[in-house]
């Protein structure tokens, strides 16, 4: 049997989902914990900070909880820290590590190790030798867990860092500011410089897991697991380790060849959405239509085997672009009185009952206002369910504008409201005097919020929504008053379940946008996904579908999109209107990622290039596309 080919240069685990991979990686931590105990020897750790070792920190969490497994015989060493950086402060990795995982489990204070963000900048060069000297006499480290950024750093060892470097203060790379500005609150309030343990350390560790999760992290992974070493790609280093492995979730993992174009790698299994992959990969590559591709242009890429099936390209390319066709459609509840055969969405009901899920407040017009408004106008029972307030997204002057503005009403009108006063005298002293590291006082979300819920209220009736068709669940998760928010419970849970058995819909619309800088999309789509899997035994869900959309960042890959909903020139211009009356994300949105254009604009030129790809195939050519995914339970 021939042996696949291999493109990886590093060993590469894929999983379904995170936390299957956080739960096999917190095994095998605890099982050297173990190991080391019996020895009576230290375990010496080099632990991350970020989102992606959350879950294996809760694993090991519950293992010390449960099953018994102590810290007492653990060192650690933190990869990083902000300077300057104040130990308590919202943004403090002494303070991530505390919340996450030191504070729920009994390792010694003495055995923690943080570079300290507080030293006078002159003492931070003996600090960082003897951080390095402090692992050198203990042997090393025995286990390193490390993340990666979107440019290839490996703890704050930015792209143009040598693989000798040692821990020092590093000048953080644009991409990481812009990265980091959702935690800080703008990218201005970012901090310029950090502490970082050196790549040198990280390459002596016995053992080293990478973690990445999300298609954000797609790129920059496939350049450092198959591209060349270089310093470019801080992270392309682990290639020359003898004990490094990459840990990835499905999304992380989509630009390794292996996954993106698995034909050139090894026999694959021809099925329906295989086909659809490789065609429309091959029609792109070569900037020709689907009808348009040779036999010649299989044979020449490695898809030789497939024309092996079928004989000759042109009944490939038939086949193909059938598929593609049929998933264009004007009617997304589905045409009422036609053949649905070929359909993405079912004639009957004629007259659907639709729960559109949007995270945020604006998700739903900015992700899908064409749809959504198209919905409503063919005639279906349309209930939008706003999942969380989306207060920290709303700017402290705006909120000062609109506490201000009841007081003044209040006045104008005789109508005293002492309490409206003192929240808003309340509001003005806490902003006046904010600090970077503080979280909104109560009160101030309350305002922010409620801003939020009235420009919510307001794309609604613009779009025709009835007033108690418009639901505000505001998902307790979310109540943190930061970015990091809390992991999803049952009381969110619930709330999702209480509103499906409510309306006990025929298709649910839920954002399935795993790239979300926020990481609040993910958590309100696992929400979800939950209750509908709890829910799927009810007789009303066995004729429900549930479509997945994408958010302002990406847009579903073309061979995956399952319907894809065309807008006129007419249409987008009026799905602009809606996305303007969110106000408050308008001429500067808080947490803008890296991308500077206001979110109309990202929406449309998302929508565009969707109708494009679209027309490149050799489809008819709109003004405009909106995409969707079934997720099939």
């Amino acid at each position: 049997m021939e042996q696949a080919i291999s493109f990886e240069r590093v060993p590469t685990r894929i999983y379904s989902d995170s936390e299957k991979a956080s739960k096999a990686v917190a095994q095998e931590i605890a099982s050297l914990i173990r190991e080391r105990a019996k020895e009576k020897k230290p375990a010496v750790l080099g632990l991350a900070t970020g989102s992606s070792p959350k879950k294996v920190y809760q694993e090991l969490i519950r293992m010390h909880n449960e099953e018994g497994l102590s810290f007492k015989n653990v060192i650690t060493f933190n990869l990083d820290e902000y300077y300057p950086m104040e130990p308590d402060a919202i943004q403090s990795y002494v303070r991530f590590m505390k919340e996450q995982l030191f504070d729920h489990v009994d390792i010694a204070i003495n055995n923690i190790n943080i570079p300290d963000g507080t030293l006078a900048i002159e003492k931070i060069p003996e600090f960082c030798r003897d951080y390095d000297e402090k692992i050198t006499k203990l042997g090393g480290l025995d286990f390193q867990l490390l993340g990666i950024g979107r440019n290839g750093h490996i703890g704050f060892n930015e792209p143009g860092s040598l693989i000798n470097s040692k821990t020092r203060l590093m000048t953080l790379d644009i991409s990481t500011k812009i990265d980091a500005a959702i935690d800080f609150g703008g990218l201005e309030k970012v901090h310029k410089k950090a502490i970082t343990m050196g790549i040198d350390k990280i390459m002596h560790a016995k053992r080293v897991i990478l973690l990445a999760w999300g298609e954000h992290k797609a790129e920059s992974v496939a350049r450092a697991v198959e591209g060349p070493v270089t310093s470019d790609i801080p992270a392309s280093y682990l290639q020359q380790h003898n004990n490094a492995t990459f840990i990835l979730d499905e999304t992380a993992a989509a630009a390794l060849t292996r996954i993106k174009t698995p034909w050139v790698v090894d026999s694959v299994i021809w099925d329906r959405k295989m086909i659809k992959k490789a065609v429309t990969h091959l029609a792109l590559q070569l900037d020709k239509p689907v009808l348009k591709l040779t036999s010649k242009d299989y044979n020449e890429h490695g898809l030789s085997e497939l024309l092996s099936l079928y004989g000759q390209a042109y009944d490939i390319n038939i086949e193909v672009f059938n598929y593609l066709q049929h998933t264009i459609t004007g009617w997304p509840g589905g045409k009422p009185n036609a053949d649905d055969t070929h359909r993405p969405e079912r004639a009957f009901p004629a007259k659907k009952k639709v729960i559109i899920f949007s995270p945020h407040p604006d998700d739903d017009i900015i992700s899908m206002g064409g749809t959504f408004q198209r919905l409503h106008d063919q005639g279906h029972d349309v209930h939008v369910a706003y999942q969380t307030t989306g207060n920290i997204a709303v700017a402290d002057d705006e909120a000062l504008r609109f506490a201000e503005f009841v007081v003044d009403f209040n006045e104008k009108f005789e109508n005293s409201n002492p309490k409206a006063n003192k929240i808003y005298k309340e509001a003005v002293r806490f902003l006046k005097s904010k600090r970077d590291s503080e979280i909104d006082i109560p009160s101030v979300r309350e305002i922010k919020g409620l801003i939020r819920k009235g420009e919510a209220k307001n794309t609604c009736r613009f779009v025709g929504i009835k007033k108690e068709n418009t639901h505000f669940l505001e998902m307790p998760f979310y109540e943190t008053g930061t970015v990091r928010k809390n992991p999803i419970g049952e009381e969110d849970v619930q709330i999702i379940m209480d509103l499906i058995e409510e309306i006990q819909p025929h298709q649910i619309y839920a954002a399935g946008d795993l790239a979300d800088p926020h990481g609040t999309h993910k958590v309100c789509l696992d929400a979800i996904l939950e209750a509908v899997q709890r829910l799927k035994h009810r007789e009303y869900m066995k004729n429900c579908w549930v479509w997945l959309y994408k958010g302002a960042w990406a847009e579903w890959d073309i061979d995956q999109i399952e319907m894809a909903v065309p807008m006129s020139p007419d249409q987008v211009f009026q799905k602009r209107m809606g996305i303007f009356k969110h106000q408050s994300q308008k001429d500067g949105v808080v947490f803008q990622g890296d991308d500077s254009r206001e979110f109309w604009q990202r929406a449309e030129e998302r929508n565009r290039g969707t109708a494009s790809i679209y027309n490149k195939l050799g489809l008819a050519e709109y003004e405009a596309m909106e995409a969707f995914v079934r997720w099939r339970f």
